[in-house]
């Protein structure tokens, strides 16, 4: 099956003032369209085609070092788009909020544990929010690696790589995971993920 870029699902400005357009323009058709062309190159010939994403990732860590760079990436951006939308942050759905506060102390503990998780991320990668036997987990992965590989279900992820924030906050990489939690984080895509992972 092969990689496809999918159409971003809101304007290219619709994320200003936190996410540029520009940004969007770079992230979304030009770093997304190399893991995709790049990614489609990888797979002919791995044994992995006609596999879902899924399987291909998980199929190709630890073994196909590029080819998992990519489908990783890929996987991670498809959500990543839908994980940010016009007007975010803010409320979450009741059943999401009442599972955080359960797992994680409180939605502030939540915020301030998924912050620091990308804060402290060295180089490149990725913080998330995960379901894993059940109970939710912050947790950092470096690259293009993602929670998937470690038996978890990622359901709020936030690209720390610098491509997705140095447009618009230049090395401030704390502010940019401020301003898309508090401000585009698309919680009701979260809490269906959540729904369906139960």
């Amino acid at each position: 099956m092969a990689f496809e870029l999918p159409e971003l699902p809101y304007a290219y400005d619709a994320l200003a003032p936190y996410m540029s357009a520009e940004t969007l323009e770079y992230h979304h058709d030009k770093h997304h369209q190399a893991y995709v062309t790049n990614g489609n190159k990888l797979l002919d010939g791995s044994g992995l085609e006609g596999m879902s994403l899924e399987e291909v990732v998980k199929g190709s860590f630890g073994k196909n070092a590029g080819l998992f760079n990519n489908a990783g990436q890929h996987f991670n951006h498809i959500h990543f788009w839908k994980w940010m939308k016009p007007n975010g942050g803010g409320h979450m759905p009741g059943e999401l909020e009442k599972k955080v506060v359960a797992d994680l102390g409180s939605v502030a503990a939540f915020r301030e544990a998924f912050l620091n998780a990308g804060a402290t991320q060295f180089g490149s990668g990725w913080c998330w929010l995960t379901l894993k036997d059940g109970k939710l987990e912050v947790t950092k992965t470096p690259n293009g690696e993602n929670p998937l590989v470690h038996g978890a279900t990622p359901l709020l992820g936030c690209d720390v790589w610098e491509h997705s924030y140095y447009i618009d906050y230049r090395n401030a990489r704390p502010k940019y995971l401020e301003a898309f939690f508090d401000n585009l984080v698309n919680w009701d895509y979260v809490a269906e993920l959540l729904s369906k992972a139960n």
